[in-house]
Parts: structure tokens; C-alpha cells; sequence
């Protein structure tokens, strides 16, 4: 399945703004086969992107991972610093930090990137939209994770992965991610759609992850991970075109995602574009940003 790219472009006084092109599906999900292809490439950087509040993902990585696989978390080096207040966290670091985390992980401006991780892709999917937001569009998820790669006896490594540094040039542009402002206008408008992807219990307010629980106001929820099949894999396109259809997002609505900390929204903004969606953006803050601030609307329950 394949789209021809669109693009849209903004001015900005401030920022250097660049297309926001639609990719194919292909282009930004591969296959464990794609991925084995690709292992010694020298123009592709693979990226463990496997992360846990709970656990030490880090050490997890260091266990073994894909032979050659840099290894990213996502909270601290993808991500600014929070202010003062303690909330929002997690905002989307800055294009001088976010270039330094890429120099980092040997990406620079030419190279392919590929993420994985062992929750279906979400965790990748945040350094996607951090890639997206600053220009790059060379990235792919693989599809099924760490686990498929085992199940299918390919081979791991362990230890830190050690590479150059490489040049990542940042070019911010618009269309990308959205603020609390551009989430108060479509509530007030109804435009965008606004899509929820968290689970049940957090969209209802039975479970509480912020100072308020809730969803903000004309917010449909479907959650991320219905997009995929038990075994972590995409599911068929026309599947996940009528089941958003079914939520009301049609091929030519415009929609802002959000979670709880843009991170699984990042996941269903990712597959939103390679089912050719063109007007979709995450709201950075989310509901960490949101549920915290007592000023903003909220709905208890189902909407």
C-alpha cells in the first residue's frame, strides 16, 4: 500500500519551517526481514527504544538487544527539562538538545532510522514524531518488536553499542505537534478531531495518572493499541480505515492525538500517516499537561 506524498507549508518568523510530507506505510513500518536486511548497512542506524517507569529498560538493552542497536530513552533524552511548576513533564526537548541526543545515537541528517521496542512500537513511535518535528522523515518502526525478532531466531548482542557522532541539523516545522492553545481552540470549534488514546480507565477518570482524571471535552477515544493484532503487528489497512471511520475520522478529518504523555498518541499519529492521513498532530502536553492545569475543561465518564 502506497500514497503520494503531500505537503503543506507555514511561515514562521522564528523557525525555520519544512514540509510536512505524508510517507507510505512501507516507509515507516518494516519488517523483521527489512530490518535483518539492513543490520550492516552503514547508512542505517537501529535504535532500541525499549523504556519502562517501572523497570530499568536500560539494562534490559545491555542484556541483549539487535546487533548494533544504539539504545534511547525516551524521558530523558528525548525530552525538555520541566519547569518550575513540575508540569508539564515531557515536553518535546529542544532542536539544540534534541540535535545533540541524535549526534549522539550517529544520526545524522542522511541516515535511516529504525526503532524498536517491546510494547508495540510506541516508544519508537515518540522518537518518530521528535524526528518528524525536526525534519527527518527517514524512520520506521519495526513491526512485532524484540519479541518477533527472538521467536524468529535472529541473532542479538550485548553490551553498549558504541558509534560516532554523527551531524543531525534541526529544521523545525508546523503540522507536527500541537499546543494546549491549538486543543482549547478545537474544543471550542470541534475542529480537529480530537482523539484520545489512552485506556478505558484513564479516558473515564477511574484511573488517575494526573491531579484530575477525565478527558477534555468532545475527545473521541480509541485506543492505540487497537491498531494492533495480538502479536504486535499492524493490522490491514482497510481494517484500520473503517475503524476509524467508525469513530468519525474520515480520510479528510483533521485530528490532534494525545495521551498522557504523547508517547502512545506519537504511536496512532505514526499509524494515522501511513494509512495517508495529511492533518494530524500530537498535543505535546497532553494529558500531563492538562489533567494538571485547573483552569482547563474536562469531562468525567463517557462523553
Amino acid at each position: 500500500m502506497r500514497f503520494v506524498g503531500a505537503f503543506r507549508w507555514s511561515q514562521s518568523s522564528d523557525t525555520v519551517i519544512s514540509a510536512v510530507s505524508v510517507p507510505s506505510r512501507s516507509d515507516l513500518f518494516w519488517s523483521t526481514e527489512r530490518v535483518a536486511e539492513h543490520l550492516r548497512d552503514p547508512k542505517v542506524r537501529i535504535v532500541d527504544c525499549r523504556f519502562s517507569f517501572d523497570a530499568d529498560a536500560r539494562a534490559d538493552y545491555l542484556k541483549g538487544h539487535l546487533p548494533g542497536a544504539v539504545h534511547v530513552n525516551w524521558a530523558e533524552d528525548l525530552s525538555a527539562p520541566p519547569p518550575s511548576s513540575g508540569h508539564p513533564r515531557w515536553l518535546l526537548a529542544s532542536p539544540e538538545d534534541f540535535a545533540r541526543a541524535m549526534s549522539r545515537l550517529g544520526i545524522g541528517d542522511d541516515t535511516m532510522v529504525v526503532g524498536y521496542d517491546a510494547e508495540g512500537g510506541h516508544h519508537a513511535a515518540r522518537l518518530w514524531l521528535g524526528l518528524r518535528r525536526y525534519g527527518h522523515d527517514r524512520m520506521a518502526v519495526m513491526e512485532g518488536g524484540i519479541q518477533k525478532w527472538r521467536r524468529e531466531g535472529r541473532p542479538t548482542e550485548a553490551g553498549e553499542v558504541r558509534v560516532a557522532a554523527a551531524t543531525f541539523t534541526p529544521r523545525p516545522r508546523e503540522g507536527v505537534l500541537a499546543s494546549k492553545e491549538d486543543v482549547l481552540a478545537a474544543v471550542r470549534r470541534g475542529d480537529p478531531w480530537l482523539l484520545d488514546v489512552r485506556r478505558e480507565g484513564e479516558f473515564t477518570g477511574s484511573e488517575k495518572r494526573a491531579a484530575r482524571g477525565g478527558h477534555i471535552p468532545g475527545a473521541v477515544h480509541v485506543e492505540w493499541k487497537d491498531a494492533l493484532t495480538s502479536d504486535f503487528l499492524l493490522k490491514d489497512a482497510a481494517e484500520l480505515d473503517t475503524m476509524y471511520a467508525d469513530a468519525g475520522f474520515g480520510p479528510e478529518t483533521s485530528a490532534i492525538t494525545y495521551c498522557q504523555a504523547g508517547v502512545r498518541a506519537a504511536f496512532s499519529h505514526l499509524v494515522l500517516t501511513a494509512l495517508g492521513r495529511e492533518d494530524v498532530r500530537t498535543y505535546d502536553g497532553s494529558w500531563e499537561e492538562w489533567g494538571n492545569d485547573p483552569a482547563l475543561p474536562i469531562i468525567i465518564g463517557r462523553s
